[in-house]
């Protein structure tokens, strides 16, 4: 038997193996990732803005909700508006992620409440009408226990996961979840703003310089 293929002395189950040195290829190899590792991690785990992974995330994320965003423009955080996009499958997705991004660590998965309150039943401590979760999400609530996201969150992404969370009620069965505080109130199924009601859209509404020019047009003398 060579010098190469002399077996180690320790015995696994019947099991030897020879005792020849690592390949040339695989050592240099080890010691390249290990001098390679150092100055990558200086790179991206510095503290720096905008180098680690996560920031380039969050970067990436943004970009694309811009993107989104540049359809609806910035939205407003008021009743009318979260009322709006609660029964909108597409935006409500986006709000979906935004939820789950941010929010599943206090309320849970489902919302059905952890830390803080279950968000599917109708029982509510700040708010009373359906905007009011855009202002708890904007500002916070509970002393901060309930922290504001206004400096962290996109108008949009406030109004978009407040319609979200209005679309939640009654999502799970009754009695399920974290039970309400006991200083909370029952609030019915959301209502459409008063303030909303009667108003013509922005489609609907008549076009003033078309009916000027078809005005003009009505006054010329006729040949």
């Amino acid at each position: 038997m060579s010098e190469k293929d002399q077996l180690t002395t320790h015995n696994y189950d019947g099991i030897q193996e020879y005792d020849n040195p690592m390949p040339g290829w695989w050592i240099m190899l080890f010691w390249g990732c290990i001098f390679f590792a150092f100055p990558y991690w200086l790179y991206y785990e510095s503290g720096v803005p905008g180098r680690s992974i996560y920031d380039q995330y969050k970067e990436e994320v943004a970009d694309n909700l811009r993107l989104q965003f540049a359809e609806i423009g910035e939205l407003q955080l008021n009743s009318a508006t979260v009322f709006k996009y609660k029964d909108d499958p597409k935006w409500l997705k986006v709000g979906e992620s935004v939820f789950q991004m941010h929010c599943v660590a206090c309320h849970a998965e489902k919302a059905e409440g952890k830390v803080g309150p279950n968000l599917t039943d109708a029982y509510w401590i700040h708010v009373k009408e359906i905007g009011d979760i855009a202002t708890v999400v904007e500002k916070g609530a509970n002393g901060q226990a309930m922290p504001a996201w206004g400096n962290r969150l996109h108008p949009n992404e406030i109004v978009l996961v407040a319609a979200y969370v209005a679309s939640l009620q009654g999502s799970l069965p009754e009695g399920t979840g974290k039970p309400p505080e006991p200083n909370a109130k029952k609030i019915g199924p959301w209502q459409a703003p008063a303030a909303a009601e009667g108003k013509p859209d922005a489609e609907s509404a008549p076009n003033v310089d078309q009916k000027a020019e078809q005005d003009a047009a009505e006054k010329q003398p006729k040949s």
